[in-house]
């Protein structure tokens, strides 16, 4: 069990009176021991001097697609169902076992670089396994799952076909395998991609698994018009009114985007404390809109932020997210909306509590879990610091750059700026000879 001081800091702890600290955080093995200042514990394996330095949270996303890292640059400019159509599918089709694994740790290596500790992820049909070996191997946390989709679509290749039944012994056969495994770090999704995909028999076993297993399922709902057009003309039902008919809607459902609701499906959301993941970053790039975050904050739902996928947002920054959930509503809703607070709370606190961690993760309290990550904000483009609101700097004007060091579950997986569970080089190499092969691929999946 390591015990490491991080000394002289300012921790920005995200607790409920939102405490600033200048001082010491005490980490034994995984949890924190002792925040304060001036620490002197009588064991210590490690010092960190973060004198100068800012310590916040590990950032959580929860709405992450690693599956598609490989496919960053490969879909720009297309609206959601061409773009999942024309370009997503026939790439997602042609992955194997090794560019699975690639892209999961092209991803994961991103993210840890820029501070994130916990993601939601959504791999693609096949090949599920391979993520979830990345995703052990690189210390990251997650909850993950394989994408379920059974209803039949002339539009999906053929490879990303399959009945119901398989996709459901498939997902239970990984759930088995990897949820709670590793120490707990990692957890396991339902991961239905929409309605559209999705057969009534599928997600009514799905809200059964679900409940059964008690454990979260995560989808996409109410993104892009037309697909609420299609679905409300199939089922006669919005997206939220159908997955609540089917018992669906309650607390362990995050759900990605919603960005089209009405009235009765955000009254939905709050009663049956729904999750919403909100990806400002994805539905600006896609042109599907933008979602009323700060009507649904004032509702009480619980609202976190994800980046998506790598090809329709090309980044997986929280910075990027933090700054866009910031700025994009305050021309309708005026200057005080979605203050820095609130957006890192969303990051933060709010994505361990999509998550069912909030005791765990979330903030930096004695006894919660050791997520977290070190900024280094002496920089030209965060100063001057004087007077300035701290976090105020992180939502503002940080960047990952300003990341020095990640640490999930006790354990450093970046420091530096140096990956320590992930080779940077070898996973470069592979990314581009993985997509080179998929890419040469696809034209014999759709002769």
């Amino acid at each position: 069990m390591t015990h490491t001081l991080i000394k002289n800091a300012e921790i920005i702890t995200m607790n409920e009176k939102n405490d600033i600290i200048y001082g010491d955080l005490y980490i034994v093995g995984n949890r924190i021991a002792a925040i304060g200042k001036n620490l002197h514990p009588e064991k210590v394996d490690k010092v960190i001097d973060a004198a100068n330095k800012t310590i916040v949270p590990g950032f959580i996303h929860t709405h992450i697609h690693l599956c598609q890292t490989l496919f960053r640059g490969q879909a720009d400019d297309l609206e959601l169902l061409d773009w999942l159509k024309k370009k997503i599918w026939p790439l997602e089709a042609s992955h194997d076992e090794e560019s699975i694994y690639y892209s999961a740790l092209l991803g994961i290596g991103e993210l840890i670089q820029s501070g994130t500790t916990t993601i939601v992820d959504m791999e693609t049909v096949h090949h599920t396994d391979s993520a979830f070996q990345a995703i052990s191997q690189s210390g990251i946390r997650a909850l993950a799952g394989k994408v379920m989709m059974d209803k039949k679509d002339d539009d999906l290749p053929k490879a990303l076909q399959e009945t119901t039944a398989d996709s459901i012994k498939e997902s239970v056969e990984l759930l088995e395998k990897w949820h709670n495994s590793n120490n707990g770090r990692i957890r396991y999704a339902f991961s239905p991609r929409f309605v559209l995909s999705c057969t009534e028999d599928l997600l009514r076993e799905v809200s059964h698994l679900s409940a059964a297993y008690n454990v979260h399922v995560h989808t996409h709902a109410s993104e892009n018009q037309e697909e609420i057009r299609i679905v409300e003309a199939e089922t006669g039902m919005r997206n939220i009114m159908y997955l609540d008919h089917l018992g669906l809607a309650n607390e362990r459902l995050i759900l990605a985007h919603c960005v089209w609701l009405n009235d009765q499906e955000k009254q939905i959301i709050k009663n049956q404390g729904v999750k919403v993941s909100h990806c400002p970053g994805s539905n600006l790039k896609l042109a599907s809109g933008i979602a009323d975050v700060p009507g649904l904050l004032e509702q009480g739902v619980f609202l976190s932020l994800g980046a998506d996928g790598a090809p329709c947002n090309n980044n997986l920054d929280m910075f990027n997210e933090m700054r866009l959930a910031a700025t994009i509503h305050k021309p309708s809703y005026g200057p005080t909306a979605m203050n820095a607070k609130h957006v890192l709370e969303m990051a933060t606190i709010g994505g361990a509590k999509a998550v069912g961690l909030e005791k765990e993760i979330g903030s930096l309290e004695v006894g919660k879990k050791a997520d977290l990550a070190i900024l280094n904000l002496n920089q030209l483009h965060t100063f001057p610091s004087y007077g300035v609101d701290p976090i105020s700097r992180v939502v503002y004007s940080a960047t990952r750059g300003d990341v020095e060091l990640t640490m999930v579950d006790g354990e450093i997986v970046m420091e530096n700026r140096v990956l320590k569970t992930i080779d940077q080089g070898i996973v470069l190499k592979e990314a581009n000879h993985s997509i080179d092969r998929l890419l040469k691929r696809i034209p014999l999946l759709i002769s």
